[in-house]
């Protein structure tokens, strides 16, 4: 009884009460979650703008943007913070704000919240371990392990930031690659149309806006750098460089070398749209395939000791009434 009551060195109602906040908290965001529909490129055409600013100011030289008003930088005291613990000065930082722009963080501000984040959990997490384990008591029969335990926490809030980044990044990474076939046969509409390559992406960029707006956003980047960097081929090696998905990177070597060579833009994009799809079914047929293998312990567990109750209930019933109308 007193293992019920103090679970953990924590009462038990304590827990109950955390954990019923908890769930009613999770129910109220679904509802929240659900009731608003949120437009998915909201936030998306400033970021571009951004961009497209960032791209002038590199490449016009005017008088009058000397005298435009700089804007409040709003991670000042994380990047003071940032630049005291030398935190963006290492090879390091180049490989992390690649993956920041993987995983959708395009901004200045991601790497300086980022570094931040990586020495302030570590920190965070190591106090409330202290204060759970040392000054709450919590896992009394355990002691031996607390300094363990801290220890663990300390190290997941140093990676809690890469595992955020990383599930971010796999995540856009799939959107993207779930909508680029489509992408491809709108591209090949447009190239038969007699669009340009800038015309096409942003034309494509528009139409799918409200079903991929991942793969709009960098459509929609990429035909802003056509328009405004002096090569071509940098800004579709930019769009590879933003996503690490093979089937783009081959898309890119397409458009490079129909951009160099002069090759049909049509002809190669339908070929390539129609691998993408067929690779698309073969994953979605492996996946139906894995089904019974994966189904076969949620049946074991809760499907047939239910069908055995129903079945075989009634003749047990009906036998131990026999038994005990014979004692």
């Amino acid at each position: 009884m007193e293992a019920v009551e103090n679970l953990l060195g924590i009462p038990a109602v304590d827990i109950l009460s955390v954990l019923a906040g908890g769930v009613a908290l999770l129910v109220m965001v679904a509802f929240y979650l659900t009731a608003l529909a949120k437009n998915p490129m909201k936030g998306r055409i400033k970021d571009l703008d951004s961009r497209r600013d960032a791209l002038k100011a590199g490449l016009v030289t005017s008088k009058k943007r000397a005298s435009t008003v700089k804007k409040v930088d709003r991670v000042s005291m994380l990047r003071s913070i940032a630049n005291k613990f030398k935190l963006l000065q290492d090879e390091q930082t180049k490989k992390i704000s690649v993956s920041l722009q993987q995983a959708g963080y395009r901004s200045t501000e991601a790497i300086v919240i980022y570094q931040v984040a990586r020495l302030a959990l570590p920190v965070v997490m190591g106090l409330i371990g202290v204060i759970l384990f040392y000054g709450m008591g919590a896992m009394p029969d355990y002691k031996t392990m607390h300094p363990l335990f801290a220890g663990g926490m300390v190290l997941l809030g140093y990676k809690m930031p890469d595992i955020y980044v990383s599930n971010s990044k796999n995540k856009r990474t799939e959107l993207i690659r779930k909508g680029l076939p489509d992408a491809l046969d709108l591209l090949v509409v447009c190239a038969e149309a007699g669009l340009t390559l800038d015309s096409a992406l942003g034309r494509v960029a528009k139409e799918l806006m409200r079903a991929y707006p991942e793969l709009a956003d960098e459509f929609s980047l990429t035909t802003i750098e056509l328009g405004f960097l002096p090569n071509r081929r940098d800004a579709l090696l930019n769009l590879s460089a933003r996503v690490d998905l093979p089937a783009l990177r081959g898309v890119v070597t397409t458009l490079v070398q129909s951009e160099r060579y002069g090759t049909p833009l049509a002809t190669s994009l339908r070929v390539l749209s129609a691998e993408f799809r067929n690779e698309r079914m073969m994953v979605a047929e492996e996946k139906a395939a894995r089904l019974p293998a994966l189904l076969t312990v949620p049946l074991i567990l809760f499907i047939l000791p239910t069908l055995f109750v129903v079945l075989l209930g009634p003749a047990a019933c009906q036998v131990s009434d026999n038994f005990i109308d014979k004692n």
